[in-house]
This record gives structure tokens, sequence and C-alpha cells, in this order.
């Protein structure tokens, strides 16, 4: 699944196309590296995403096409 689809599944970023955005100016990163939107994300995955002053990881535990709200903070685990 792309990245900026799978932030906005797991509701780690409430729009795709802010996901999109935070991609495009390097914002965010995959195991150290700045990546771009159409990033493959894979079980295991750390992502880093910085918002500000604040840098949010979080590793990738499950990748769905859809989630629950409620479902939806089951897709990772806050570091």
């Amino acid at each position: 699944m792309r990245l900026d689809k799978y932030l906005k599944v797991s509701r780690l970023i409430k729009r795709r196309t802010i996901a999109n955005e935070a991609c495009d100016a390097q914002r965010i990163e995959v195991n150290g590296r700045v990546v771009k939107a159409s990033y493959d994300v894979k079980v295991g995955d750390v992502i880093a995403i910085r918002m500000g002053e604040k840098i949010i990881k979080a590793e990738v535990l499950e990748v769905k096409e859809h989630a629950l709200k409620e479902d939806a903070a089951l897709m990772y685990k806050l570091l």
C-alpha cells in the first residue's frame, strides 16, 4: 500500500492530500530515509512524521485497505 494511503487509513494523518503534501515537503521518513508518497509500506517499517517541533514515530504492525475508526490504532505501535 502507498505511504500516503496508509497514513490516511491508519489515521496518523487525517487526509490523504495532507499526507501527500507532507511527503513532498520531506517531513516523513521510513526506516531513517526520506521517502515519497508512493513508497510501498510493509509490516515492520518505522515511520517518523515531523509536524513542526513534534516528531511522531510509529512501527507498522498491519497493512489493511480499510479500517474502522476503532481498528485504525491497531495498525501501528507508537514508539
